[in-house]
């Protein structure tokens, strides 16, 4: 016993002249234990403390082997009226598997055979053959020294003895210490417990994840700086930014090929075009993204569904949303605003008039066309004697003008006064001007109010009576609302007034209708009434 504590003293000492850490293969075990044995009950061998020691070899670093001797004291045994004394020894060989394998904690299991002899004296004079397992855990107070504490199991399958049952079973308990040192004089590899190729002692990064790629330090390289070492990360060329899952592959929740931490709209719709930061582009503006809309030319303002395409409610051919007149009648013709063209101004739109040049004033059914005369239902009256002819009064050349509007001998309307020359915008060369003062449109329309064929008339008459003139018919608004729609209604206006003058004889060739909107003010616009003279049609003389 002295020479083994000598022994174990100086590998004490000697633990840490090296500096090895402990706890991995290639080292070995050397270790004194107590022990505390209880042999099965038929065996009439009281519970006693005993020693012993063991040697084992780690294998790897979850799996070792050892060997071992449980010493016990002299036992005193009656037999035959004589007194016999033993000193029992169970030797065992074991493989040992480490389940927890931490810095400073090892938990493990073993099992092996165990060969228990009992001595040379009648009735103990034989030796049995058992398996043994158990369990015990090494704590270790530095690098080489751990205090281990076990407990194991031993199990005969047919014992030699001549008494007692044919399986006996025994249990021994042991606590001691173990010392823990390289095999060959220290010489073997140092320790890596990441297996990262970097020693311990110089690992700057002592958990790194197995397979990674690492520096001279033993810290995983990491190229595209996404949280995924290389060699583990199977997408080594992630953008900057995009949330990986575990393999280092870049997540896309919404499958429009941007990555998310990238993507500032996750949510985007499946099939719909992104742009490079996963937001869905709408080309014409509709609320519907590229590659799910099926018309990707909508019109500005337009009302679509969910395929992107324009809604029409009535029919005619201009969407909703850009529609002012949502219920036209089916079958009529309408203007760009989607409202209905009657070009004989009857009140059935054309398309559905079926006469469409009614005069001015004729009663109409629902077609357009005129309704019979009633008949005359008079008395008979005798013919009235004949009369001398009259010289016939000449018809007059043109329809009577506006009141208080300038006409010529003929009586018809004067267009352009000498006095009347002006821009038809700020910049534009003078031209002779005619404002038409008594045209005037329904709300927000270019459809043209009744009054307004008085003054329409007579322009058409006095057109047609002097066949040389050409003109532009000008819109014009106020300054409210927008610069496209106000735009957009001016065209519709004049191109209103120039289709009534087309229908009164006056060649299209000789007209031209154009909008300017918002321009060439005549009124100021911060009044009612300022802004009611800025809402009007001109006729300006072309060369």
């Amino acid at each position: 016993m002295r020479r083994m504590a000598l022994l174990f003293a100086s590998l004490v000492l000697g633990g840490g002249a090296g500096g090895v850490a402990a706890q991995h293969r290639g080292q070995f075990e050397v270790g004194a234990f107590g022990a505390y044995t209880r042999y099965d009950p038929a065996f009439a061998l009281s519970n006693k403390a005993g020693g012993g020691v063991r040697l084992g070899y780690l294998i790897a670093d979850v799996i070792g082997i050892e060997g071992d001797v449980v010493f016990q004291p002299e036992y005193s045994v009656v037999s035959g009226g004589a007194t016999t004394t033993l000193e029992p020894l169970i030797g065992s060989a074991s493989l040992v598997f480490n389940v927890v394998h931490a810095d400073r904690l090892m938990v493990y299991a073993l099992g092996g055979y165990s060969l228990l002899d009992f001595g040379t004296r009648a009735p103990y004079k034989f030796t049995d053959n058992a398996a043994h397992g158990g369990a015990g855990v090494r704590l270790f107070l530095s690098n080489r020294i751990a205090l281990r504490v076990e407990g194991r199991f031993i199990y005969t399958p047919s014992t030699q003895s001549t008494f007692g049952p044919t399986n006996p079973r025994h249990y021994v308990g042991t606590a001691g210490l173990s010392v823990f040192h390289l095999g060959g004089g220290g010489g073997g590899p140092a320790k890596d417990s990441d297996g990262d190729g970097v020693p311990d002692n110089k690992d700057a990064c002592p958990n790194t994840p197995l397979g990674a790629h690492v520096d001279a330090k033993g810290c995983p390289i990491d190229s595209d700086s996404d949280g995924v070492p290389d060699g583990i990360d199977q997408c080594p060329n992630t953008p900057a930014g995009a949330t990986v899952d575990a393999k280092g592959c870049p997540a896309d929740s919404d499958g429009d090929g941007v990555p998310d931490g990238i993507d500032q709209c996750p949510n985007t719709p499946a099939g719909a075009t992104v742009d490079a930061k996963g937001c869905p582009t709408d080309s014409d503006g509709d609320g519907v993204p590229d590659g799910i809309d099926q018309c990707p030319n909508t019109p500005p303002g337009a009302t679509v569904d969910a395929k992107g395409c324009p809604a029409d409610s009535d029919g005619d051919g201009v969407p909703d949303g850009l529609d002012k007149c949502p219920n036209t009648p089916q079958g009529a013709v309408v203007d760009a605003s989607g409202c209905p063209l009657d070009s004989d101004l009857d009140g059935v739109p054309d398309g559905i008039d079926k006469c469409p040049n009614t005069p001015p004033g004729s009663k109409v059914d629902a077609t357009g066309c005129p309704l019979p005369a009633e008949a005359v239902q008079a008395a008979p009256q005798p013919a009235p004697a004949p009369a001398a002819p009259a010289a016939p009064a000449a018809p007059p050349k043109c329809p009577p003008a506006p009141p208080g509007a300038p006409v010529d001998a003929n009586g018809c309307l004067i267009l352009f006064a000498p006095e009347s020359v002006r821009a038809a915008v700020p910049g534009a060369p003078p031209r002779p001007t005619l404002v038409l003062r008594g045209v005037n449109f329904e709300t927000s329309r270019s459809a043209l109010t009744r009054d307004s064929y008085v003054v329409l008339d007579a322009v058409a008459a006095s057109l047609l009576a002097n066949p040389d003139i050409r003109i532009e018919i000008a819109g014009y608004t106020d300054s409210t609302g927008t610069k496209f729609g106000n735009m957009r209604l001016s065209q519709g206006r004049a191109a209103r007034v120039r289709a009534y003058l087309a229908s009164k004889g006056v060649l299209p060739a000789r007209m031209v209708a154009k909008g300017y909107g918002a321009t060439g003010y005549i009124a100021p616009n911060a009044t009612a009434a300022g802004r009611a003279q800025n809402r009007r049609v001109e006729l300006h003389k072309l060369p």
